[in-house]
């Protein structure tokens, strides 16, 4: 009896939503969710029918109709693996849990690699969400490598994790993506390893705290240190528009990874941090009615600029867990702003028809704009951020 109240009580909350939807006249949030989900199902069996077997999609060209897929070093090689895994958990379907461990036996060579920051992204998004849904302990083991591997690019006189090797650019760079890898080190800690993978992450936090940000809770993309002394030689851009301006994604780095240090440390600074950036991102004058930002805040030719997808569905993510832990006042606003974004993202004007765009879901973003690279095209990053913040939604707010 308990349990066929329980349900009626559901199905009843979830007929309220609907008609609640219909009055407004917009899609209500959980059927939103479930049908890109679905459609996400059927667009990446797409997708995995036009990629090499050794190689990861990276993005798509519409003008060529070719996807652009890539090593497995090469740093976005754990998304579409870790997308295949959150597909799975919400449809259960058995192709697309074959994909994701297929892709995951073709990346796991990069638990050793050392070339550069980006193991987080590699085997975190990937393995992490693979052990999270499955438990297997194989997966937990290739985590605790990955871990070890990351950290042997912490430098001590800068209290860092260096980013990139040196180069003719950079002595010694930091890039306020790297923030986003340090959730690794914290998990790896956190759950029976080496207690020093978490103290580094804590350490390259605060380094990242003191020397990447304004006043205004902007970040700068890169800052290069002298290697010896640990100064900082300048602090500029390698994706932005210019080294002072606002580089879209990298705020959304900075958002999410802030929030993150909060949630594993508890660290009141950081919490404050993200809260100031978050403010910086939602009260911006350049930001877009559709919340989807442009590719840069302070890009020319705003409001004719591109825009980066990828940049509001990290940014959706980010907010829906910065909502968690702040007061009910904050947390409706920060949870208002993503749920735009996801709707925006959602709609025809960003997301991919069923079948077109070689499977990817999403539209319109950008890579690196200076470089003439990825420019408002389907990115892999920008699918996995969007289904992770419809699981964030779905889990923490229905």
């Amino acid at each position: 009896m308990m349990k066929k109240k329980a349900l009626s009580l559901m199905s009843l909350k979830l007929i309220v939503l609907v008609l609640s939807s219909i009055a407004w006249g917009q899609q209500s949030m959980p059927l939103l969710i479930q049908e890109n989900f679905d459609f996400a199902r059927d667009q990446y069996k797409t997708l995995a029918k036009h990629i090499p077997a050794d190689k990861m999609p990276q993005n798509y060209n519409p003008e060529t109709g070719k996807i652009d897929a890539r090593n497995i070093e090469w740093w976005c090689s754990g998304f579409y693996p870790g997308s295949l895994w959150l597909i799975y958990e919400q449809t259960k379907d058995p192709e697309i849990h074959q994909e994701a461990l297929r892709a995951l036996k073709v990346i796991e060579p990069n638990k050793t690699f050392t070339g550069n920051h980006d193991l987080g992204f590699m085997m975190y998004c990937s393995f992490g969400n693979a052990y999270r849904i499955t438990g297997e302990r194989a997966y937990k083991d290739v985590l605790f490598q990955s871990a070890k591997s990351l950290t042997t690019r912490y430098r001590p006189t800068i209290r860092a994790i260096q980013s990139w090797d040196k180069n003719k650019y950079w002595e010694c760079p930091v890039i306020i993506d790297n923030m986003m890898n340090l959730e690794m080190l914290n998990w790896v800690s956190d759950n029976g390893g080496d207690k020093k993978f978490k103290d580094l992450a804590i350490i390259h936090s605060n380094t990242t705290l003191k020397n990447h940000f304004r006043s205004d809770y902007s970040s700068y993309h890169v800052v290069d240190y002298h290697p010896e002394n640990g100064t900082v030689n300048r602090k500029a851009t390698w994706q932005g528009a210019a080294n002072t301006s606002s580089w879209a994604r990298g705020q959304g780095w900075a958002l999410y990874g802030f929030t993150m240090m909060y949630r594993d440390t508890r660290d009141e600074k950081y919490l404050k941090q993200a809260e100031g950036i978050a403010k910086f991102i939602l009260n911006h004058p350049n930001l877009p009615e559709d919340k989807i930002p442009y590719w840069d805040f302070d890009a020319p030719l705003i409001p004719f600029a591109v825009r980066d997808a990828s940049a509001g569905a990290l940014i959706a993510s980010a907010l829906l867990e910065l909502g968690q832990y702040v007061k009910a006042e904050e947390k409706q606003w920060y949870v208002e702003h993503a749920e735009k974004m996801i709707r925006s993202l959602a709609s025809n004007d960003y997301r991919s028809k069923p079948g077109e765009n070689g499977g990817f879901l999403l539209t319109h973003s950008t890579g690196a704009l200076p470089l003439n690279s990825e420019i408002d095209i389907p990115i892999i990053y920008a699918d996995y951020y969007f289904l992770e913040a419809l699981k964030r939604y779905k889990d923490w707010y229905l």
